[in-house]
């Protein structure tokens, strides 16, 4: 049986106690059965594993890789994701980089089947690399069972600070925000913005996210977010604002009022 995270509330207080005990928790929910076998599996097989096909050939194998990209739902998409992994990352054509979502183009790197270099599934470091995101993604997806929003609190937690890390201009980092969707909705959420913002001119959302970055979070740069204060601060208005809006039978204005006046001040 897979260990459950405990999590005695939602909102702050809840997600306070999460990060309180997160070592704990994660260290019980990896030593649970399910997520021992799927990582022993994955550590004994991946090494021989040469292609993509391989890789889809095997679901349990296939259920490792796609989890710790947070690509689960693709599993029994078996000849999408071959595809996906067989054109590579590196071609500006390639499929993972056609598509919206910034994951497919990770996954695609990361096991290299369609690169120049070839498959990656045997070099040092690799399937601990994969494993480690694995069981992070996956612990992510129990908490996310009992309170989506504090789901996508850790995973912007982890995720930020390699964002924050890239080198290029700031619009590269902002353009993988929005190519991330659970990032994308932490970031929408925390700072306002409607489902229909992501209809707009590319260049016009990443215009009004570094705006309100700005005015709301007092970040200047992304680069800012490798900073511990300057991530709370933004988990904690994205669990604000979520607490806000599922308040539907009060006063939002006044509930953002309350719940504003609560968080610990910046000087």
């Amino acid at each position: 049986m897979t260990y459950q995270p405990v999590l005695p509330s939602g909102g702050l207080v809840g997600f306070s106690f999460l990060t309180r005990t997160l070592n704990t928790q994660t260290a019980a929910f990896n030593n649970s059965a399910p997520i021992a076998r799927d990582t022993a599996y994955f550590e004994a097989n991946i090494g021989e594993v040469k292609t993509a096909e391989d890789l889809v050939s095997d679901r349990r194998l296939l259920r490792v890789a796609l989890g710790a990209f947070g690509l689960s739902d693709d599993i029994n998409s078996r000849a999408f994701v071959q595809q996906i992994l067989e054109g590579g990352s590196e071609a500006n054509d390639a499929l993972a980089n056609r598509l919206a979502d910034d994951r497919y183009s990770d996954f695609a790197e990361a096991f290299g089947f369609g690169n120049p270099s070839g498959a990656r599934t045997a070099e040092p470091g690799f399937t601990s690399d994969i494993i480690s995101k694995f069981r992070a993604r996956e612990f992510e997806v129990a908490v996310g069972n009992q309170d989506q929003s504090m789901r996508l609190a850790l995973d912007a937690e982890r995720s930020l600070p390699a964002i924050a890390a890239l080198t290029g201009t700031e619009e590269t980092r902002w353009l993988k925000i929005i190519g991330n969707p659970p990032l994308r909705k932490v970031f929408e959420a925390a700072l306002g913005l409607p489902q229909s913002f992501g209809t707009i001119d590319l260049d016009k959302q990443v215009e009004v996210f570094r705006d309100r970055a700005s005015r709301q979070l007092g970040i200047s740069s992304l680069t800012e977010l490798a900073e511990p204060e300057q991530r709370d601060a933004l988990v904690q208005r994205f669990l604000i604002m979520d607490q806000v809006n599922s308040f539907s039978s009060q006063s939002s204005g006044s509930v953002a009022l309350t719940l504003l006046q609560s968080m610990p001040r910046r000087f």
